[in-house]
Protein backbone atom coordinates (compact mmCIF):
# COMPACT_ATOMS: atom_id res chain seq x y z
CA UNK A 1 0.00 0.00 0.00
CA UNK A 2 1.32 3.46 -0.90
CA UNK A 3 1.66 5.46 2.33
CA UNK A 4 1.86 8.77 0.44
CA UNK A 5 -1.60 8.17 -1.04
CA UNK A 6 -3.00 8.09 2.50
CA UNK A 7 -1.72 11.53 3.28
CA UNK A 8 1.43 10.09 4.81
CA UNK A 9 -0.57 8.26 7.47
CA UNK A 10 1.73 5.23 7.47
CA UNK A 11 4.93 7.15 6.93
CA UNK A 12 5.06 9.21 10.12
CA UNK A 13 4.29 9.06 13.81
CA UNK A 14 0.61 8.26 14.36
CA UNK A 15 -1.65 10.86 16.02
CA UNK A 16 -4.38 9.10 17.98
CA UNK A 17 -7.43 10.63 19.60
CA UNK A 18 -9.49 8.31 21.82
CA UNK A 19 -13.00 8.77 23.19
CA UNK A 20 -15.34 6.63 25.23
CA UNK A 21 -14.21 3.33 26.81
CA UNK A 22 -10.53 3.59 27.86
CA UNK A 23 -9.44 0.11 26.74
CA UNK A 24 -8.22 1.24 23.29
CA UNK A 25 -6.25 4.21 24.65
CA UNK A 26 -4.67 2.10 27.36
CA UNK A 27 -3.63 -0.60 24.90
CA UNK A 28 -1.94 1.94 22.64
CA UNK A 29 -0.22 3.70 25.53
CA UNK A 30 1.23 0.35 26.64
CA UNK A 31 2.83 0.25 23.19
CA UNK A 32 4.35 3.75 23.71
CA UNK A 33 1.85 5.39 21.35
CA UNK A 34 0.94 8.93 22.29
CA UNK A 35 -2.84 9.20 22.76
CA UNK A 36 -4.97 12.32 23.18
CA UNK A 37 -7.98 11.42 25.30
CA UNK A 38 -11.21 13.32 24.62
CA UNK A 39 -13.78 13.80 27.35
CA UNK A 40 -16.83 12.59 25.48
CA UNK A 41 -20.23 11.89 26.94
CA UNK A 42 -23.31 10.71 25.10
CA UNK A 43 -26.36 12.98 25.16
CA UNK A 44 -28.61 12.49 28.20
CA UNK A 45 -31.36 9.91 27.66
CA UNK A 46 -34.16 12.44 28.04
CA UNK A 47 -32.72 14.58 25.23
CA UNK A 48 -32.48 11.94 22.50
CA UNK A 49 -36.01 12.34 21.14
CA UNK A 50 -35.85 16.14 21.36
CA UNK A 51 -32.49 16.24 19.59
CA UNK A 52 -33.77 13.93 16.87
CA UNK A 53 -36.79 16.18 16.36
CA UNK A 54 -34.79 19.42 16.17
CA UNK A 55 -31.87 18.07 14.15
CA UNK A 56 -34.30 16.26 11.84
CA UNK A 57 -36.30 19.42 11.19
CA UNK A 58 -35.70 20.11 7.46
CA UNK A 59 -35.50 23.85 8.25
CA UNK A 60 -32.84 23.49 10.93
CA UNK A 61 -29.50 23.66 9.07
CA UNK A 62 -30.53 26.50 6.76
CA UNK A 63 -32.19 28.39 9.63
CA UNK A 64 -29.04 28.28 11.74
CA UNK A 65 -26.92 29.33 8.77
CA UNK A 66 -29.24 32.31 8.21
CA UNK A 67 -29.29 33.32 11.88
CA UNK A 68 -25.52 33.25 12.39
CA UNK A 69 -24.87 34.93 9.04
CA UNK A 70 -27.15 37.84 10.03
CA UNK A 71 -25.41 38.22 13.38
CA UNK A 72 -21.91 38.16 11.91
CA UNK A 73 -22.87 40.59 9.13
CA UNK A 74 -23.83 43.35 11.58
CA UNK A 75 -21.59 46.43 11.49
CA UNK A 76 -22.74 48.52 14.49
CA UNK A 77 -21.92 52.22 14.67
CA UNK A 78 -22.28 54.72 17.51
CA UNK A 79 -24.56 57.44 16.13
CA UNK A 80 -25.81 59.45 19.12
CA UNK A 81 -26.08 59.92 22.90
CA UNK A 82 -29.55 60.86 24.19
CA UNK A 83 -31.68 60.54 27.36
CA UNK A 84 -33.65 57.32 27.88
CA UNK A 85 -36.88 59.32 28.05
CA UNK A 86 -36.34 60.32 24.40
CA UNK A 87 -34.95 57.17 22.80
CA UNK A 88 -36.92 54.59 24.81
CA UNK A 89 -39.98 56.64 25.65
CA UNK A 90 -39.53 55.96 29.38
CA UNK A 91 -41.88 57.91 31.60
CA UNK A 92 -41.32 58.89 35.20
CA UNK A 93 -41.82 55.87 37.47
CA UNK A 94 -40.84 53.33 34.80
CA UNK A 95 -37.50 51.54 35.09
CA UNK A 96 -35.81 48.95 32.90
CA UNK A 97 -33.58 46.29 34.42
CA UNK A 98 -31.18 43.52 33.35
CA UNK A 99 -32.17 39.95 32.62
CA UNK A 100 -35.54 38.26 32.28
CA UNK A 101 -38.65 40.04 33.67
CA UNK A 102 -38.59 40.45 37.46
CA UNK A 103 -40.78 41.93 40.17
CA UNK A 104 -39.67 43.66 43.37
CA UNK A 105 -40.64 40.67 45.55
CA UNK A 106 -38.06 38.41 43.86
CA UNK A 107 -35.35 41.05 43.32
CA UNK A 108 -31.91 40.42 44.84
CA UNK A 109 -29.97 42.91 46.98
CA UNK A 110 -28.05 44.67 44.18
CA UNK A 111 -31.16 44.90 42.01
CA UNK A 112 -33.09 46.45 44.91
CA UNK A 113 -30.21 48.82 45.63
CA UNK A 114 -30.07 49.99 42.02
CA UNK A 115 -33.84 50.57 41.93
CA UNK A 116 -33.63 52.56 45.17
CA UNK A 117 -30.87 54.66 43.58
CA UNK A 118 -32.95 55.24 40.47
CA UNK A 119 -35.87 56.46 42.61
CA UNK A 120 -33.51 58.95 44.33
CA UNK A 121 -32.02 60.06 40.99
CA UNK A 122 -35.45 60.74 39.50
CA UNK A 123 -36.64 62.63 42.60
CA UNK A 124 -39.35 60.05 43.35
CA UNK A 125 -38.14 59.62 46.95
CA UNK A 126 -36.11 61.70 49.38
CA UNK A 127 -34.43 58.84 51.23
CA UNK A 128 -33.50 55.20 50.61
CA UNK A 129 -36.08 54.09 53.15
CA UNK A 130 -38.85 56.07 51.44
CA UNK A 131 -37.78 54.70 48.04
CA UNK A 132 -37.85 51.12 49.31
CA UNK A 133 -41.32 51.53 50.81
CA UNK A 134 -42.62 53.00 47.56
CA UNK A 135 -41.12 50.20 45.46
CA UNK A 136 -42.56 47.60 47.80
CA UNK A 137 -45.98 49.22 47.42
CA UNK A 138 -45.72 48.94 43.61
CA UNK A 139 -45.04 52.61 42.86
CA UNK A 140 -42.76 51.78 39.89
CA UNK A 141 -43.27 49.86 36.66
CA UNK A 142 -40.43 47.41 35.87
CA UNK A 143 -39.53 45.76 32.58
CA UNK A 144 -36.61 43.95 30.98
CA UNK A 145 -34.08 46.04 29.00
CA UNK A 146 -34.14 43.38 26.27
CA UNK A 147 -37.85 44.08 25.63
CA UNK A 148 -36.88 47.60 24.48
CA UNK A 149 -33.83 46.93 22.31
CA UNK A 150 -31.57 47.81 25.24
CA UNK A 151 -29.02 46.10 27.47
CA UNK A 152 -27.87 47.04 30.96
CA UNK A 153 -24.68 46.04 32.81
CA UNK A 154 -25.08 44.27 36.21
CA UNK A 155 -28.43 45.42 37.67
CA UNK A 156 -28.87 47.27 34.39
CA UNK A 157 -31.38 49.72 35.83
CA UNK A 158 -32.29 52.45 33.36
CA UNK A 159 -34.35 55.48 34.44
CA UNK A 160 -35.81 58.21 32.20
CA UNK A 161 -33.11 60.86 32.80
CA UNK A 162 -30.13 58.57 32.15
CA UNK A 163 -28.04 59.20 29.03
CA UNK A 164 -27.91 56.30 26.56
CA UNK A 165 -25.51 55.33 23.80
CA UNK A 166 -27.47 54.93 20.54
CA UNK A 167 -25.98 52.23 18.28
CA UNK A 168 -27.21 51.58 14.74
CA UNK A 169 -26.77 48.80 12.19
CA UNK A 170 -28.11 48.98 8.63
CA UNK A 171 -27.04 45.52 7.41
CA UNK A 172 -29.43 42.62 6.77
CA UNK A 173 -31.88 44.77 4.82
CA UNK A 174 -33.18 47.02 7.60
CA UNK A 175 -32.01 49.61 10.12
CA UNK A 176 -31.82 48.39 13.73
CA UNK A 177 -30.96 50.35 16.86
CA UNK A 178 -29.85 49.32 20.32
CA UNK A 179 -29.20 51.27 23.51
CA UNK A 180 -27.06 51.12 26.64
CA UNK A 181 -26.39 53.52 29.51
CA UNK A 182 -22.97 55.15 30.03
CA UNK A 183 -20.47 53.27 32.20
CA UNK A 184 -20.05 54.72 35.71
CA UNK A 185 -16.71 53.07 36.59
CA UNK A 186 -16.03 50.46 39.30
CA UNK A 187 -16.63 50.13 43.03
CA UNK A 188 -19.64 51.92 44.53
CA UNK A 189 -21.79 52.47 41.45
CA UNK A 190 -25.50 52.09 40.75
CA UNK A 191 -25.16 49.09 38.48
CA UNK A 192 -23.64 47.11 41.37
CA UNK A 193 -26.48 48.20 43.67
CA UNK A 194 -24.83 51.15 45.46
CA UNK A 195 -26.97 54.27 45.98
CA UNK A 196 -25.00 56.54 48.34
CA UNK A 197 -24.78 60.34 47.79
CA UNK A 198 -21.58 60.01 45.74
CA UNK A 199 -23.37 57.59 43.38
CA UNK A 200 -26.32 59.92 42.80
CA UNK A 201 -24.03 62.95 42.39
CA UNK A 202 -21.97 61.10 39.74
CA UNK A 203 -25.10 60.07 37.83
CA UNK A 204 -26.35 63.66 37.81
CA UNK A 205 -22.98 64.85 36.46
CA UNK A 206 -23.15 62.14 33.79
CA UNK A 207 -26.59 63.39 32.78
CA UNK A 208 -25.69 67.09 32.81
CA UNK A 209 -22.11 67.06 31.47
CA UNK A 210 -20.73 63.71 30.27
CA UNK A 211 -23.73 62.79 28.09
CA UNK A 212 -24.09 66.17 26.35
CA UNK A 213 -20.32 66.47 25.71
CA UNK A 214 -20.24 62.99 24.15
CA UNK A 215 -23.45 63.71 22.21
CA UNK A 216 -21.96 66.82 20.63
CA UNK A 217 -18.68 65.03 19.90
CA UNK A 218 -20.38 62.06 18.22
CA UNK A 219 -22.64 64.28 16.12
CA UNK A 220 -19.62 66.34 15.07
CA UNK A 221 -17.55 63.22 14.31
CA UNK A 222 -20.23 61.20 12.52
CA UNK A 223 -20.93 57.47 13.05
CA UNK A 224 -18.16 55.67 14.94
CA UNK A 225 -17.29 52.21 13.56
CA UNK A 226 -17.51 49.94 16.63
CA UNK A 227 -16.61 46.76 14.73
CA UNK A 228 -13.22 48.25 13.85
CA UNK A 229 -12.53 49.32 17.45
CA UNK A 230 -13.55 45.93 18.88
CA UNK A 231 -11.45 44.03 16.35
CA UNK A 232 -8.38 46.16 17.12
CA UNK A 233 -8.93 45.82 20.87
CA UNK A 234 -8.92 42.01 20.59
CA UNK A 235 -5.50 42.27 18.96
CA UNK A 236 -4.38 44.40 21.92
CA UNK A 237 -5.38 42.05 24.73
CA UNK A 238 -9.05 42.83 25.45
CA UNK A 239 -11.79 40.23 25.50
CA UNK A 240 -14.42 43.03 25.73
CA UNK A 241 -16.20 41.87 28.89
CA UNK A 242 -13.86 42.06 31.87
CA UNK A 243 -11.10 43.89 29.98
CA UNK A 244 -11.87 46.98 27.88
CA UNK A 245 -8.70 49.00 28.43
CA UNK A 246 -7.53 48.96 24.82
CA UNK A 247 -11.02 49.57 23.41
CA UNK A 248 -11.60 52.52 25.76
CA UNK A 249 -8.29 54.05 24.68
CA UNK A 250 -9.11 53.57 21.00
CA UNK A 251 -12.53 55.21 21.47
CA UNK A 252 -11.02 58.24 23.19
CA UNK A 253 -8.41 58.57 20.44
CA UNK A 254 -11.18 58.46 17.83
CA UNK A 255 -13.32 61.13 19.53
CA UNK A 256 -10.71 63.31 21.26
CA UNK A 257 -10.52 66.05 18.63
CA UNK A 258 -14.32 66.34 18.43
CA UNK A 259 -14.69 66.33 22.23
CA UNK A 260 -12.29 69.26 22.44
CA UNK A 261 -13.73 71.27 19.53
CA UNK A 262 -17.46 70.63 20.09
CA UNK A 263 -17.82 73.84 22.10
CA UNK A 264 -18.11 72.67 25.73
CA UNK A 265 -16.36 74.69 28.47
CA UNK A 266 -12.72 73.68 28.91
CA UNK A 267 -13.39 72.59 32.50
CA UNK A 268 -16.13 70.18 31.33
CA UNK A 269 -13.91 68.79 28.57
CA UNK A 270 -11.10 68.21 31.05
CA UNK A 271 -13.45 66.50 33.50
CA UNK A 272 -14.88 64.24 30.78
CA UNK A 273 -11.44 63.16 29.58
CA UNK A 274 -10.29 62.65 33.18
CA UNK A 275 -13.36 60.50 33.94
CA UNK A 276 -12.98 58.27 30.89
CA UNK A 277 -9.22 57.98 31.41
CA UNK A 278 -9.88 56.67 34.94
CA UNK A 279 -12.43 54.11 33.80
CA UNK A 280 -11.00 51.19 31.83
CA UNK A 281 -14.50 49.71 31.44
CA UNK A 282 -15.97 52.74 29.69
CA UNK A 283 -16.17 50.97 26.33
CA UNK A 284 -17.99 47.93 27.81
CA UNK A 285 -21.43 49.53 27.55
CA UNK A 286 -20.82 50.46 23.92
CA UNK A 287 -19.61 46.92 23.19
CA UNK A 288 -22.79 45.57 24.79
CA UNK A 289 -25.03 47.75 22.63
CA UNK A 290 -23.04 46.72 19.54
CA UNK A 291 -23.44 43.05 20.44
CA UNK A 292 -27.15 43.54 21.09
CA UNK A 293 -27.86 45.04 17.68
CA UNK A 294 -26.04 42.12 16.03
CA UNK A 295 -27.81 39.45 18.09
CA UNK A 296 -31.19 41.06 17.42
CA UNK A 297 -30.57 40.75 13.68
CA UNK A 298 -30.58 36.96 14.18
CA UNK A 299 -33.96 36.84 15.95
CA UNK A 300 -37.07 35.25 14.53
CA UNK A 301 -35.70 32.60 12.17
CA UNK A 302 -38.12 29.61 12.37
CA UNK A 303 -36.26 26.36 13.02
CA UNK A 304 -33.08 28.01 14.30
CA UNK A 305 -31.61 26.76 17.59
CA UNK A 306 -29.15 29.65 17.92
CA UNK A 307 -29.11 31.64 21.17
CA UNK A 308 -29.75 35.37 20.63
CA UNK A 309 -29.65 36.53 24.27
CA UNK A 310 -28.23 35.40 27.60
CA UNK A 311 -29.03 37.64 30.57
CA UNK A 312 -29.33 37.58 34.37
CA UNK A 313 -31.33 39.62 36.84
CA UNK A 314 -29.56 38.49 40.03
CA UNK A 315 -32.23 35.86 40.64
CA UNK A 316 -32.76 34.11 37.29
CA UNK A 317 -30.47 33.34 34.36
CA UNK A 318 -32.40 33.42 31.07
CA UNK A 319 -31.77 32.75 27.40
CA UNK A 320 -33.73 33.55 24.24
CA UNK A 321 -33.45 31.52 21.03
CA UNK A 322 -33.90 32.66 17.43
CA UNK A 323 -36.53 30.03 16.58
CA UNK A 324 -38.72 30.51 19.67
CA UNK A 325 -39.55 34.23 19.48
CA UNK A 326 -39.16 36.40 22.58
CA UNK A 327 -39.82 33.61 25.08
CA UNK A 328 -37.37 33.32 28.01
CA UNK A 329 -35.98 29.99 29.22
CA UNK A 330 -34.68 30.37 32.74
CA UNK A 331 -32.94 28.69 35.67
CA UNK A 332 -31.45 29.88 38.96
CA UNK A 333 -28.53 32.29 38.56
CA UNK A 334 -25.27 30.84 39.92
CA UNK A 335 -22.73 32.60 42.14
CA UNK A 336 -19.48 33.53 40.30
CA UNK A 337 -16.18 32.01 41.42
CA UNK A 338 -13.05 34.16 41.20
CA UNK A 339 -11.11 36.88 42.99
CA UNK A 340 -12.52 39.27 45.57
CA UNK A 341 -11.77 42.92 46.29
CA UNK A 342 -10.31 43.86 49.68
CA UNK A 343 -11.76 41.86 52.56
CA UNK A 344 -14.79 40.58 50.62
CA UNK A 345 -15.27 36.83 50.25
CA UNK A 346 -17.65 34.29 48.67
CA UNK A 347 -20.24 34.92 51.39
CA UNK A 348 -20.57 38.52 50.15
CA UNK A 349 -21.27 37.74 46.48
CA UNK A 350 -24.75 37.92 44.95
CA UNK A 351 -25.89 35.39 42.32
CA UNK A 352 -24.95 36.31 38.77
CA UNK A 353 -26.47 39.52 37.41
CA UNK A 354 -26.42 41.66 34.26
CA UNK A 355 -27.01 41.80 30.50
CA UNK A 356 -23.26 41.84 29.81
CA UNK A 357 -23.50 38.16 28.78
CA UNK A 358 -24.60 39.58 25.45
CA UNK A 359 -20.82 39.66 24.88
CA UNK A 360 -20.54 35.86 25.20
CA UNK A 361 -23.75 35.50 23.14
CA UNK A 362 -21.93 37.05 20.20
CA UNK A 363 -18.53 35.36 20.67
CA UNK A 364 -16.64 37.77 22.93
CA UNK A 365 -16.01 37.88 26.70
CA UNK A 366 -15.39 34.36 28.01
CA UNK A 367 -15.49 33.02 24.44
CA UNK A 368 -12.49 35.23 23.59
CA UNK A 369 -10.52 34.62 26.79
CA UNK A 370 -7.56 33.39 24.75
CA UNK A 371 -7.11 36.98 23.51
CA UNK A 372 -6.76 38.42 27.02
CA UNK A 373 -3.97 36.70 29.00
CA UNK A 374 -3.60 39.83 31.14
CA UNK A 375 -6.83 39.15 33.02
CA UNK A 376 -6.90 35.38 33.46
CA UNK A 377 -5.76 35.71 37.07
CA UNK A 378 -8.34 38.42 37.68
CA UNK A 379 -11.01 35.86 36.89
CA UNK A 380 -9.27 33.10 38.82
CA UNK A 381 -7.40 31.13 36.12
CA UNK A 382 -4.12 30.65 34.24
CA UNK A 383 -3.22 31.28 30.58
CA UNK A 384 -3.71 27.62 29.54
CA UNK A 385 -7.20 27.80 31.10
CA UNK A 386 -8.01 30.76 28.87
CA UNK A 387 -6.82 28.95 25.74
CA UNK A 388 -8.79 25.85 26.72
CA UNK A 389 -11.94 27.89 27.37
CA UNK A 390 -11.93 29.43 23.90
CA UNK A 391 -11.12 26.09 22.26
CA UNK A 392 -14.02 24.48 24.16
CA UNK A 393 -16.48 27.10 22.92
CA UNK A 394 -15.84 26.13 19.28
CA UNK A 395 -17.62 22.86 20.11
CA UNK A 396 -20.95 24.57 20.91
CA UNK A 397 -20.96 27.35 18.30
CA UNK A 398 -22.01 27.54 14.67
CA UNK A 399 -19.27 29.73 13.20
CA UNK A 400 -16.08 31.71 13.68
CA UNK A 401 -16.30 35.49 13.56
CA UNK A 402 -14.78 36.76 10.30
CA UNK A 403 -13.52 40.02 11.88
CA UNK A 404 -12.93 39.33 15.58
CA UNK A 405 -9.70 37.29 15.55
CA UNK A 406 -7.42 35.92 18.29
CA UNK A 407 -3.67 36.41 17.61
CA UNK A 408 -2.46 33.54 19.83
CA UNK A 409 -4.75 31.15 17.92
CA UNK A 410 -3.09 32.14 14.62
CA UNK A 411 -5.80 34.78 14.10
CA UNK A 412 -8.62 32.27 14.20
CA UNK A 413 -12.04 33.94 14.49
CA UNK A 414 -13.73 33.88 17.89
CA UNK A 415 -16.37 31.12 18.36
CA UNK A 416 -19.77 32.70 17.66
CA UNK A 417 -23.41 31.60 17.57
CA UNK A 418 -24.26 29.30 20.51
CA UNK A 419 -26.31 26.32 19.36
CA UNK A 420 -28.74 24.92 21.95
CA UNK A 421 -28.52 21.43 20.44
CA UNK A 422 -24.72 21.38 20.79
CA UNK A 423 -24.87 22.59 24.39
CA UNK A 424 -27.29 19.83 25.37
CA UNK A 425 -25.62 17.14 23.26
CA UNK A 426 -22.10 17.81 24.60
CA UNK A 427 -22.94 19.00 28.10
CA UNK A 428 -20.56 21.93 27.54
CA UNK A 429 -21.95 25.16 28.98
CA UNK A 430 -21.00 28.64 27.73
CA UNK A 431 -18.02 30.19 29.56
CA UNK A 432 -18.94 33.50 31.15
CA UNK A 433 -16.58 35.90 32.89
CA UNK A 434 -18.26 38.56 34.93
CA UNK A 435 -18.14 41.07 37.77
CA UNK A 436 -19.58 40.24 41.18
CA UNK A 437 -22.07 42.46 42.98
CA UNK A 438 -22.41 42.48 46.76
CA UNK A 439 -25.33 40.45 48.10
CA UNK A 440 -26.48 43.31 50.36
CA UNK A 441 -28.17 46.32 48.72
CA UNK A 442 -25.89 49.36 48.67
CA UNK A 443 -22.58 47.43 48.78
CA UNK A 444 -21.33 47.80 45.20
CA UNK A 445 -18.76 45.54 43.53
CA UNK A 446 -17.04 42.80 45.56
CA UNK A 447 -15.01 40.95 42.89
CA UNK A 448 -14.96 39.29 39.46
CA UNK A 449 -14.82 35.72 38.23
CA UNK A 450 -16.29 32.93 36.12
CA UNK A 451 -19.80 31.53 36.34
CA UNK A 452 -21.71 28.65 34.74
CA UNK A 453 -25.21 29.24 33.36
CA UNK A 454 -27.92 26.80 34.52
CA UNK A 455 -28.15 23.78 32.19
CA UNK A 456 -31.95 23.68 32.54
CA UNK A 457 -32.33 26.91 30.56
CA UNK A 458 -30.84 25.17 27.50
CA UNK A 459 -32.80 21.97 28.20
CA UNK A 460 -36.11 23.83 28.25
CA UNK A 461 -35.19 25.68 25.06
CA UNK A 462 -34.45 22.36 23.33
CA UNK A 463 -37.82 20.93 24.41
CA UNK A 464 -39.58 24.02 23.06
CA UNK A 465 -37.72 23.77 19.75
CA UNK A 466 -38.68 20.09 19.50
CA UNK A 467 -42.36 20.96 19.90
CA UNK A 468 -42.05 23.51 17.08
CA UNK A 469 -40.08 21.23 14.76
CA UNK A 470 -41.59 20.75 11.32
Amino acid sequence: MDGARLGGLLGGEPKVVAAGAPILAEALQQQAVRVERVDWRPPPDWAVDALNAVLGDPRHAAANATAVERMLAARPRLVDVRPASEVLGLEKGTFLHAGPPLEWDRASGPMRGALVGAMLLEGLASSPEEAERALEAGAATLDSCHHHGAVGPMAGVVSPSMQMFVVEDDQNGRVRRSYCSLNEGLGKVLRYGAYGPEVIERLRWMGAVLGPVLRDAVRRHGPVDLTAITAQALQMGDELHNRNRAATSLLVRELAADIITAGAPASDVAEVLRFVNGNDHFYLNLAMAAAKVGADAARGVPGSSMVVAMARNGTDFGIQVSGTGDRWFTGPAGVPDGLFLGSYGPQDANPDIGDSTIMETTGLGGFAMAAAPAIVRFVGGQVPDALAATHRMYEITLAEHPVFQVPILSFRGTPAGIDVTRVVRTGILPVINTGMAGRVAGTGQVGAGLVDPPAEAFSEALRALARLAG
